[in-house]
């Protein structure tokens, strides 16, 4: 059995995690920087009329509608620009540390796992892991859904309403990569919600039918935090992003509810 390290010895350990964690993040920061195009192709998908998601609701629109009806999305015109001298470098560089981040959180979390389970006992070793595991798994969940639902759907609406046929939509670049960065994280971390919620369960702070007698008192509560982390201003990203809200705290709810009747059988 080894010996118990001394403050100076975590604080050693703990500084090289840290290290090693800058070093793999910068890494793949440095991969997705050298593939700019296939980076860049990704990120302004939902820019043009080909993205998956509005294959998709094409095809749902002709399967309801009548073969000679209109077609249920109306084509894109919104045109990016660049406003600033050095902008684009600027958002490249920023973009390949944010996917480098995601690219590297495995290993990230893996270190962390790692300082911090000498720590802990076998049982409670297993517990840990399938806690960053499931959290880690619900969060790029949330990023997908933003990426592939929330933020096409917010971009096609604002991008294309007009109050004029004169007025021509043009979006900055700045702005669009902002406000996908922002969606995306969101979702990610609105994900976490049935993690927080089997958490407090197992630690007996809430119950199922606590959640279910205060579910009007969340829902006010979840629109307000929907705003607040809301990039945009309008009513339609709020209730895009109020309504997997809601839905994780209904399938919450049910998670609770199971833990307990395990628990109690």
């Amino acid at each position: 059995m080894s010996e118990p390290q001394t403050f100076w010895e975590h604080l050693d350990e703990l500084r090289g995690s840290i290290i090693r964690m800058i070093i793999a993040m910068v890494c793949c920061a440095v991969v997705a920087f050298c593939f700019k195009d296939t980076l860049f192709d990704v990120i302004l998908a939902p820019q043009g009329d080909g993205f998956i998601t509005y294959r998709v609701l094409e095809r749902l629109g002709g399967m309801f509608s009548a073969p000679d009806g209109d077609d249920i999305l109306s084509p894109m015109a919104v045109r990016l620009i660049n406003t600033g001298l050095a902008q684009q470098f600027m958002i490249h560089v920023k973009t390949s540390m944010g996917i480098g981040f995601m690219m590297a959180s495995p290993y990230i979390l893996y270190l962390l796992f790692r300082f911090v389970s000498p720590a802990l006992y076998a049982g409670e070793r297993r517990y840990v892991r399938s806690l960053v595991s499931g959290g880690y798994m619900m969060f790029m969940a949330g990023v997908l859904l933003g990426y592939f639902l929330i933020f096409p759907l917010t971009f096609r609406f604002l991008g294309t309403y007009q109050v004029s046929t004169i007025v021509e939509n043009t979006v900055t670049l700045e702005s669009y990569i902002d406000t996908m960065i922002m969606i995306c994280l969101s979702m990610g971390v609105v994900f976490e919600i049935p993690v927080l919620c089997w958490i407090m369960g197992r630690m007996g702070i809430i119950d199922a039918a606590m959640m279910r007698h205060y579910r009007r008192h969340v829902i006010v509560l979840l629109l307000v935090v929907a705003a607040i982390i809301t990039p945009t201003s309008d009513v339609f990203t709020l209730l895009l992003v109020s309504l997997p809200m809601w839905l994780l705290y209904e399938l919450s709810i049910h998670i609770v509810g199971l833990h307990r009747d395990r628990g109690c059988s």
